[in-house]
C-alpha cells in the first residue's frame, strides 16, 4: 500500500470517482468482488477490510498501551501511524476506541481489552462513504457504539438505549454544522469532543480535553475547508 499521504487511491494515488449506483468491483489487494460506489480514475478498488486492516492493528496497539485521559490526544497519537489514512473506515473504530481508552484511564470501571475488541468488531462493519451515501457519518456512529459498550446496551434497553441515540445525534448534528465535503479528521475531532461532554453529563466521568485542537493533516486533504474548519491553524471558525 502507498503511504498515508494519499487523498485517493491506495494503489496509484489518483482521485476517486463516485457512482450514482453501485457497480461490482474487484479489490486490488484481496481480489474479492464487492458492490461499490467508488473506484479510482484508473479503475482500482480497495475494499474496506483491506483499507483498514493495519490501521485497526495500530488503533488497538495504542489504546492498550497509552495512559492518557485525553481522547483527542489518543486519537492524534493513532493518526500518526502511516496506516491511518487521511480518510477511511478505520476512523469508525478509532473514535470509539479513543473514547473507551480515555474513559477507562479517567477512572471508569470497564474491561478495556474486551471493550476495544468489541469496538473493532462493531466499528469495522460500518461502511466507508456512509456519510455521503447514508447520511450518517461513521464518526458519529462510533460515538453511539462507545456509549452502547460502556452501558452494555442492547435494542431492548430503556434509558441507555436513549443515551446511545442521543449521543450519536449530538455528534452528527455538530459534524453536519460545519458542512461538506467530508473530512475524517475534522469529523473525528468533532465527534470525540461532543462525546466527552455527553459522557460527563450522563456518567460523571470526566475525560481531559485540550483547550484548542490544531489539525496537522490539512495539507493531505485536497478538499480541506481551510479557514472554515475550526481545527485549521488559520481558522476563522471558533471551536465552540
Amino acid at each position: 500500500m502507498m503511504s498515508r499521504n494519499v487523498n485517493a487511491c491506495l494503489v496509484c494515488g489518483k482521485p476517486l470517482v463516485y457512482f450514482k449506483e453501485p457497480k461490482e468491483m474487484e479489490c486490488s489487494f484481496c481480489h474479492r468482488k464487492f458492490m461499490s460506489y467508488a473506484c479510482c480514475e484508473d479503475g482500482h478498488f480497495v475494499c474496506d477490510e483491506c483499507h483498514e486492516k493495519k490501521g485497526l492493528e495500530a488503533i488497538q496497539k495504542v489504546c492498550l498501551s497509552i495512559t492518557s485521559r485525553n481522547p483527542i490526544e489518543i486519537a492524534q497519537t493513532i493518526m500518526q501511524d502511516p496506516y491511518i489514512y487521511m480518510h477511511g473506515p478505520e476512523h469508525h473504530v478509532m473514535v470509539g476506541a479513543a473514547l473507551l481508552t480515555a474513559y477507562h484511564n479517567a477512572g471508569a470501571d470497564i474491561n478495556l481489552p474486551s471493550a476495544i475488541k468489541e469496538m473493532v468488531q462493531r466499528g469495522k462493519q460500518y461502511p466507508g462513504g456512509s456519510c455521503g451515501f447514508w447520511g450518517c457519518c461513521g464518526a458519529a456512529v462510533s460515538v453511539g457504539m462507545f456509549i452502547s459498550i460502556i452501558t452494555e446496551s442492547t435494542p431492548l434497553s430503556t434509558e441507555t438505549w436513549k443515551w446511545c441515540n442521543e449521543a450519536t445525534s449530538e455528534a452528527l448534528s455538530k459534524i453536519a454544522s460545519y458542512g461538506g465535503p467530508r473530512c475524517c479528521k475534522r469529523n473525528s475531532f468533532t465527534a470525540i469532543r461532543t462525546a466527552a461532554a455527553f459522557t460527563e453529563r450522563k456518567t460523571g466521568i470526566r475525560m481531559e480535553l485540550p483547550e484548542t485542537i490544531t489539525c496537522t493533516f490539512f495539507n493531505e486533504n485536497h478538499e480541506c475547508l481551510r479557514k472554515r474548519c475550526p481545527y485549521h491553524p488559520e481558522s476563522e471558525i471558533p471551536m465552540a
